[in-house]
């Protein structure tokens, strides 16, 4: 029953992070999920702050807010003339070191544990049970990362053209009326829900993985943005299954050994990529020397 939990629970990280990567890597935004999963940890101490609980709602509520002011604060940067990856920079670690201080500050008697926020431990999810009147109803993690595929399919299913359009050529998605800007904080909003949902499986740091990795992959297999999509989620999936029976074999990290798995999913698909793939590319130069 353990196996299945934890493979359930890194399947919907999986799928969460795969979906939405496919429009951060279309977009060259990978590593906005990296700024988000570093910043959102004042909005969690304030949470606590405020409400005295460690409940999961009231994490998830003061993460993403603090989401969206990262996301505002490297747009203002960028528009003032700050380079893009600097604006990140300065942005997440800035936030993440007040996180850090605020932490050490007034929580020092607090079992509020960094390392898991960052690292996470996926072994664990099955202990931290949700009861309802008295029936236990399953890990608290699967339901919240349910929740958040839920909210993501739905809220991308219903405007999949005017984010297909966003990523490829925003400035035609605005010339038609589509307000961009109003969809690029509505998927950084994903982003950030996606990754406050991890905080408890695999981690704040390691959900970057899956947000870049299999949508990277993905890319490198197909032209067309829905089969990235599958392809995406599909890669995710396998890296959750293959990188556990690796962790169960080595006795290592289980979160760190499915992202070593999508990292040699990638590598494969960089290699045999039947368009974009190394023996590809070199089979192609060679035919064009012997017909020149």
């Amino acid at each position: 029953m353990t196996d299945m939990w934890i493979l359930l629970t890194g399947s919907l990280v999986a799928a969460c992070c795969s979906i939405l990567g496919c429009f951060l890597v279309l977009r060259r935004m990978s590593l906005i999920g990296d700024a988000i999963s570093h910043s959102v940890l004042p909005g969690i101490v304030i949470a606590f702050m405020v409400s005295g609980s460690r409940d999961s709602i009231v994490m998830l509520l003061g993460a993403s807010v603090l989401g969206l002011v990262t996301v505002f604060l490297i747009q203002l940067f960028q528009q003032s003339g700050v380079q893009s990856d600097a604006s990140i920079g300065v942005v997440f670690t800035a936030l993440f070191a007040a996180g850090v201080v605020l932490v050490s500050l007034n929580l020092r008697n607090v079992d509020l544990d960094l390392d898991c926020v960052l690292y996470g431990e996926i072994a664990h999810v099955h202990w931290n049970t949700w009861t309802v009147h008295g029936t236990d109803m399953g890990p608290k993690a699967v339901w919240m990362l349910g929740f958040t595929l839920l909210v993501i399919v739905l809220v991308i299913g219903l405007f999949y053209k005017q984010f297909k359009l966003c990523a490829f050529d925003p400035m035609l998605a605005a010339a038609v009326g589509i307000p961009v800007a109003l969809f690029h904080y509505l998927l950084m909003g994903l982003v950030s829900m996606a990754t406050v949902s991890s905080f408890e499986s695999v981690g704040a740091i390691l959900v970057v993985g899956m947000l870049i990795i299999p949508a990277s992959a993905a890319y490198l297999l197909t032209d067309r943005l829905g089969r990235m999509i599958v392809i995406s989620v599909a890669i995710g999936i396998a890296s959750t299954v293959f990188g556990y029976i690796a962790a169960v074999v080595l006795d290592a990290s289980i979160a760190g050994c499915m992202v070593c798995a999508a990292a040699l999913l990638f590598a494969l698909a960089f290699i045999f990529s039947p368009t974009h793939g190394l023996l590809a590319r070199r089979l192609w130069r060679r035919l064009n020397s012997r017909s020149a």
